[in-house]
């Protein structure tokens, strides 16, 4: 009788590859994306950095990791694409990376990629040449049903609304979920084929839009076949990788405010050496290395397809959206009243910590999926 194969220890450190990779997206987010940057950005008509996605997506090729090679890629993985969402969430640069290169690419990923219609669009949005949006609320989370919310005419044109799709207010290209007499299909829509209205959000420096379609043209990519798995792949993957953006935000707070308590002198001596602090930023740290273990176990599940893909995106996604929210609410305490300041990138940090807690899934939705699959007892 064989004996049982041992599954293999997942890897939760960063390679030699991926330092490369990290020390690449730092430098220049640093030149071009610093706190100083993004809050005057934030306050202009233009929010998004383009200039800094074109450098971003196509020059340094963080839009085509996870694109296989003979479709235009890096043939890179999802552990690459994690350490990306690492950077910009310690900098929470204003690119469509989110939209673009995790959600629209992954759908299409997730679709039948020898179909030339697929096949042409991975090679634009890999080269950084088209920005995408998948046409859903940026609430929606995996194992969601396929959304119905968008039909197809007898004519093959689209029709509906969906409401706070992320990036879609910069985009080029919509990939849309829509049900027709053939079942549930994803379409790619001309983003200047819709109404795209952006709204207020939460997080300026992630911006969502209403969509609206009335007769629009549209391109078939996956029919009722293909379609919802290519869909909740592109949620699953993304619920995933979000939780290494609120390591990176949270990384970014601690550490910004330990620097800050050191520098801070009250009653003759630095605010960091006063016992009460040391012990929130230790509980911080904790809460850090925490993240670390289950968004690095997420980004590496998805990396190679691991039977426990389902399991480790509920466990990052859920604790790590708690822990970004905490350490980033913490910030702004320790910072005292120069925290609660516009001019200070704190609240920044706190506004992405609460939309990324909501988006794709919240915490207690994922703890719900969660107490399924490892049949917890209601």
């Amino acid at each position: 009788m064989s004996k049982p194969t041992t599954p293999a220890t997942p890897d939760l450190l960063y390679s030699e590859v991926e330092e490369d990779l990290r020390a690449s997206v730092r430098d220049l987010l640093a030149d071009q994306a610093g706190p100083a940057a993004v809050l005057a950005r934030i306050e202009t008509a233009e929010p998004y950095d383009l200039k800094l996605w074109r450098t971003l997506a196509a020059d340094l090729g963080a839009a085509g990791l996870a694109v296989p090679e003979e479709l235009g890629g890096h043939g890179a993985s999802a552990r690459e694409t994690a350490l990306v969402m690492e950077e910009l969430g310690r900098s929470v640069a204003p690119v469509p990376f989110l939209g673009s290169v995790v959600l629209a690419t992954s759908a299409l990923l997730g679709a039948d990629t020898t179909q030339q219609a697929v096949a042409e669009l991975l090679l634009r949005l890999a080269a950084g040449e088209l920005i995408g949006a998948l046409a859903i609320p940026l609430s929606a989370q995996p194992g969601v049903a396929f959304p119905e919310s968008v039909k197809v005419g007898s004519d093959g044109t689209l029709t509906g609304r969906v409401g706070t799709v992320a990036d879609a207010s910069v985009a080029e290209l919509l990939v849309v979920p829509a049900v027709g007499p053939d079942g549930a299909a994803l379409y790619a829509v001309e983003a200047a084929a819709a109404t795209i209205t952006e709204l207020t959000s939460f997080d300026l420096t992630r911006r969502v839009a209403d969509v609206e379609l009335a007769g629009a043209p549209a391109r078939l990519l996956a029919d009722a076949e293909h379609a919802p798995a290519a869909l909740q792949h592109a949620l699953t993957t993304a619920a995933g990788l979000l939780a290494s953006e609120q390591l990176g935000l949270a990384e970014w707070c601690l550490t910004e405010t330990v620097r800050y308590l050191k520098e801070r002198y009250q009653f003759g001596r630095p605010v960091g050496s006063f016992q009460s602090l040391k012990h929130r930023l230790a509980n911080l740290y904790l809460e850090l290395v925490n993240a670390r273990a289950a968004a690095r176990y997420a980004a590496d599940a998805l990396a190679t397809g691991s039977e426990d893909i389902p399991i480790a995106v509920a466990v990052a996604k859920s604790r790590c959206s708690s822990i970004a929210v905490h350490v980033a609410e913490e910030t702004i305490q320790l910072h005292g009243g120069i925290g609660m300041t516009w001019e200070h990138p704190a609240h920044l940090y706190l506004k992405r910590a609460k939309a990324d807690e909501i988006a794709l899934g919240t915490p207690g939705r994922h703890r719900a999926t969660l107490a399924t699959l490892i049949d917890l007892p209601r």
